[in-house]
């Protein structure tokens, strides 16, 4: 691609030979003849000092300081947009060969729709339906009455538990599990009895989960994964959960069951939330919170318990002075302790002398 080409897709301005040709985006420290760097955060302008690049993508705000030190430039107003763009043009995902594979294992009533692909020792239960296009790869094992929506991909060892049902365009990656039985006990006699788990698993169209990820199957009702969800991995959705449209779950998220996510809710890494509560559309978690009560529309939650960032940050800045006050606190009752002695003050209800 040449970037003219890339300035036309992206919507990017060119500065500078509009025939030099590239075919890598990397990071600006490894740029060079054929290779555009990209530069979308302040924080990597230290790599440009020993760096060959010849091209860069840049954000707006970034181009002042290296427009006299690269000869030309992609300015973007979304450089990672911009980025997501040439990408896609550059590395076009690899077209799948429809065919099953003979080491598949297909199920009494299974039903595949046209042009799917099945890799190797693929289990498909009784009555399971496969959409148009849709990609199972090696070692996957899909329960019986599951329902894959046409164009979706299951990456190596995923697994769906019976009567679990995915949208179009569902990507799991490997070793995801989804509708395995939700954590529901009852103590009886001294002794944890299981709660059986009946309810269903729905995922919608266009959700991508990471690798490793576990969705359990709803304990009487469903499990819901909004359209256009994305996890990344090591994600946990317990039963009952129902999570909004275009949602993000980072890395090592926890969410307990019954608790609803709103659209648009961001989970960063290792938070988690309780059972039973709300959180509302376009909430906002931050890494590591623990959210123990509802969270209102459009609210950032901090901390354990989550509270509003300001709140959070206003907290942490008393703390820090604490070391000082309690050296405060020190310096003050050892005054007191001499003034008692020497009997300028009271002590306990003793009269002033």
């Amino acid at each position: 691609m040449d970037l003219a080409g890339a300035a036309a897709l992206t919507g990017a301005r060119l500065e500078g030979q509009s025939g030099w040709t590239f075919d890598r985006v990397v990071p600006v420290d490894q740029a060079g003849r054929g290779r555009l760097g990209f530069l979308g955060d302040r924080r990597y302008l230290k790599h440009l000092d020993s760096s060959s690049a010849e091209a860069l993508l840049v954000s707006e705000s970034l181009s002042a300081s290296v427009r006299d030190r690269v000869p030309n430039l992609l300015i973007a107003g979304r450089p990672r947009l911009a980025l997501a763009q040439l990408l896609n043009r550059l590395h076009p995902p690899e077209e799948a060969i429809p065919g099953i594979h003979p080491t598949a294992v297909l199920g009494k009533g299974a039903r595949l729709g046209r042009d799917v692909r099945i890799d190797a020792y693929a289990v498909l239960e009784e009555d399971v339906e496969v959409g148009d296009r849709a990609h199972i790869g090696a070692h996957v094992s899909v329960g019986a009455g599951s329902r894959i929506g046409s164009g979706s991909r299951l990456h190596p060892h995923v697994v769906l538990y019976p009567r679990t049902r995915l949208g179009r365009r569902v990507v799991l990656h490997a070793g995801t599990v989804v509708g395995s039985d939700g954590f529901g006990f009852v103590m009886r006699k001294g002794a944890h009895e299981k709660v059986r788990q009946v309810g269903g698993c729905l995922i919608g169209d266009d959700v991508e989960m990471g690798a490793h990820c576990c969705v359990d199957r709803g304990s009487i009702g469903d499990t819901v994964i909004g359209a256009g969800t994305k996890t990344d991995n090591l994600v946990h959705v317990a039963h009952n959960v129902n999570v909004g449209d275009h949602s993000l779950l980072i890395a090592q998220v926890g969410i307990s069951g019954s608790t609803t996510l709103g659209k648009g809710v961001v989970m960063a890494g290792q938070s988690g939330a309780t059972g039973h509560l709300e959180i509302g559309d376009g909430a906002r978690v931050a890494v590591q919170t623990g959210v123990i009560k509802d969270v209102p529309a459009g609210t950032s939650v901090v901390g354990f318990p989550g509270r509003p960032r300001a709140e959070f940050w206003k907290s942490m800045a008393a703390m820090r002075k604490l070391p000082a006050l309690r050296e405060r606190v020190r310096e003050l009752e050892e005054r007191l302790s001499a003034l008692e002695r020497e009997g300028r003050v009271m002590t306990g209800k003793e009269e002033r002398p």
